[in-house]
């Protein structure tokens, strides 16, 4: 078990190896929050590789959940929030209600 840092204000996180949502949510999620991150970033904030992180990416912009927009040198994202979840079991949901449950974003 993981404990809080001194003087910063972390959540203490138990790990056993797997948790309830996929690293394409997690990248989908952090790009949702910040729309400015590197994809270096993302893979910091999600714990995964760069590579990994532009596979995840590659693949939501295929299926129509991000978008990309070039600012100077640096890439903007935006979420499609009225697309639906693609599992059958969540397939009556769009991708901004998790993202709503998820993200304190105002």
């Amino acid at each position: 078990m993981k404990k809080a840092a001194k003087n910063r204000e972390e959540p203490v996180v138990e790990s056993r190896g797997w948790t309830f949502l996929t690293n394409h949510a997690h990248v989908l999620i952090t790009l949702f929050a910040n729309p400015d991150l590197s994809l270096r970033e993302v893979a910091l904030v999600v714990g995964i590789t760069e590579r990994a992180v532009q596979r995840i990416v590659a693949d939501l912009e295929e299926d129509g959940f991000l978008k990309r927009e070039k600012v100077g040198r640096c890439n903007h994202y935006e979420v499609v929030k009225s697309k639906a979840l693609r599992h059958p079991i969540e397939a009556h949901r769009k991708i901004g209600d998790l993202l709503q449950l998820v993200v304190d974003k105002k």
